[in-house]
């Protein structure tokens, strides 16, 4: 499983449309093949951050999103108008947090 985390950042003005647009991009990325769980929820309004939590089944999952029409749209819709600061983290040994 590959976990996908981090922050995105945009202006504090366009919070809300980009958040808007995120959630329109997210209905479909869950329902595609390999996505554990997508979701984003903003973490500091006045400083446009999101925070993103993306769980994948493999990379070839994750791949196919990044290179799927409606993800590159919005990236282009974005580009510019957004950074990021988000990793990649391969996980092999999932359990429930009580398992510590």
């Amino acid at each position: 499983m590959l976990i996908v985390a981090g922050y995105i950042y945009v202006d504090p003005a366009d919070l809300n449309q980009f958040h808007d647009d995120l959630n329109a991009l997210s209905v479909a990325t869950r329902k595609r093949i390999g996505n554990i769980s997508y979701s984003a929820a903003i973490d500091e309004p006045g400083a446009g951050r999101l925070l993103v939590l993306e769980r994948w089944a493999d990379e070839r999952a994750l791949r196919a999103h990044l290179e799927a029409a409606d993800t590159i749209s919005f990236v282009d819709r974005w580009s510019g108008r957004m950074r990021s600061d988000i990793r990649i983290y391969d996980a092999s040994n999932e359990r429930a947090l009580t398992e510590l």
